[in-house]
């Protein structure tokens, strides 16, 4: 009687051991989901950095508009899509360059970094190629000898003034350079552009401090060409919240040209 009593009693705890394990087991397959969730979570946040990090470097980048040296084209408070695959872009922290589907041409908007300032990023419009003959004769700007057609230019009537940061221009006049040149905003020239290199102007020339000023620019210093306009406001209204109440709907998605 006490072996049967005793193998009653060891089959009861027998019998304990499968369901304390059972309970032990889902907990940790719980626990493990939980840690595979935090896990994918993690991952897929990953993904979608680097996603961020390659749109934002390589292919797409945004501007805003804080001059007005491109009215009327571009005005103060645009908000502009760069597309920086079309003429290339650089590797962060290298002076790496993935080159680009296409070559800067004459008349594209662009964004680039200025060699007169290391923080400054500008937009302006590219007038002169490498080889261009380029002069400025009152206001009017010449390529090649010829006045070139410039439906876009903004002139005023603030009187011309030279300054002697414009001497650069003396190195490369046509013809060679001169000591008697005397460069100003609205005359200058002619001047011959060097293979590799660019000219850029604003759009509403009286205003703008450009190529004029401080030269010519590398292609490397190219960030992207600007293609379209995805938001704009009165950004100097004196209204409360102006990028909700003075809205400029006309611009939105508007292509810039």
């Amino acid at each position: 009687m006490g072996l049967r009593s005793g193998a009653k009693r060891g089959r009861t705890k027998g019998a304990a051991k499968p369901k304390d394990r059972g309970r032990g087991g889902a907990a940790a397959e719980s626990d493990q989901a939980r840690s595979g969730g935090l896990g994918e979570w993690i991952k897929s946040l990953i993904v979608a950095f680097a996603i961020f990090l390659v749109i934002r470097f390589f292919l797409f980048q945004t501007f805003v508009i804080t001059s007005g040296s491109m009215e009327n084209t571009l005005l103060v408070g645009d908000f502009l899509i760069v597309n920086r695959a079309a003429i290339g872009s650089r590797v962060p922290l290298t002076d790496l360059r993935i080159p680009g589907y296409s070559e800067p041409r004459r008349g594209d908007i662009l964004v680039f970094d200025p060699p007169h300032e290391d923080t400054l990023i500008l937009v302006k419009r590219l007038v002169g190629m490498p080889g261009d003959t380029l002069e400025m004769q009152d206001k009017m700007l010449l390529l090649n000898g010829e006045p070139m057609d410039e439906p876009y230019v903004v002139r005023t009537n603030q009187p011309d003034y030279s300054a002697p940061d414009m001497l650069w221009q003396r190195d490369i006049l046509l013809g060679g350079p001169r000591d008697d040149y005397r460069p100003s905003r609205d005359n200058w020239g002619p001047i011959v552009i060097p293979p590799d290199r660019y000219f850029m102007l604003g759009d509403n020339r009286d205003t703008s401090l450009d190529g004029r000023t401080w030269g010519l620019l590398e292609p490397w210093r190219f960030e992207g060409r600007a293609v379209a306009i995805y938001f704009s406001y009165n950004r100097g209204s004196f209204l409360p919240f102006p990028w909700l109440r003075e809205v400029r709907w006309g611009r939105i998605f508007d292509r810039v040209r």
